[in-house]
C-alpha cells in the first residue's frame, strides 16, 4: 500500500490496521482496516474513504473496476504481522500452522519473531492463519 495513504489515515486520527483485495459474489473489493483507541465510527470510515476515493481514481490499488471498503476488522480479526499480535497480546486466538493442526489460547506475549500462547512459542513462519475469538 501506498506509503503515503498511510500517513493520510494517521492524520485522520486512525491507524491503518490491514488491507485487501478480494472478491465476492463477482465483484472485486479493496478492504483498508482501520483501529482506533476510542473505536472505529461509521463517520470516520466515510471520512476516509472520501479522502483515499479521489487518490484511488489517479492510482487505483487493483486493476479494472472495483469497491472501495473501509472498516474495522472487528472484533474478530485476522492476526498476520508482528504488531497486530503484540497489539492482541491478553486476546483469545485460534492459530493454524503451517504442517497442519489447530489450538486455541492466550497471546502472553509477542515479538517480532513468534508469540506466547499459552506458554508455547510459536514463530510467525509456523503460522498459517490466526485470528481472535471472541467469546459470547
Amino acid at each position: 500500500m501506498n506509503e503515503n495513504i498511510e500517513k493520510i489515515i494517521l492524520s485522520c486520527g486512525v491507524q491503518l490496521y490491514d488491507f485487501e483485495s478480494v472478491t465476492e459474489n463477482g465483484h472485486k473489493i479493496f478492504r483498508i482496516y482501520i483501529t482506533c483507541e476510542d473505536g472505529v465510527t461509521l463517520e470516520k470510515c466515510e471520512e476516509i474513504s472520501k479522502i483515499i476515493s479521489p487518490i484511488f481514481d489517479l492510482n487505483p490499488p487493483v486493476q479494472g473496476q472495483y469497491f472501495l471498503e473501509v472498516s474495522s476488522p472487528g472484533i474478530e480479526r485476522t492476526l498476520k504481522l508482528p504488531k497486530h499480535f503484540k497489539a492482541s497480546i491478553g486476546s483469545k486466538v485460534k492459530i493454524n500452522l503451517s504442517g497442519g493442526g489447530s489450538f486455541q489460547g492466550v497471546i502472553k506475549a509477542a515479538n517480532d519473531d513468534g508469540a506466547d500462547i499459552d506458554g508455547q512459542f510459536i514463530n510467525y513462519a509456523d503460522i498459517n492463519k490466526a485470528k481472535t475469538c471472541f467469546e459470547w
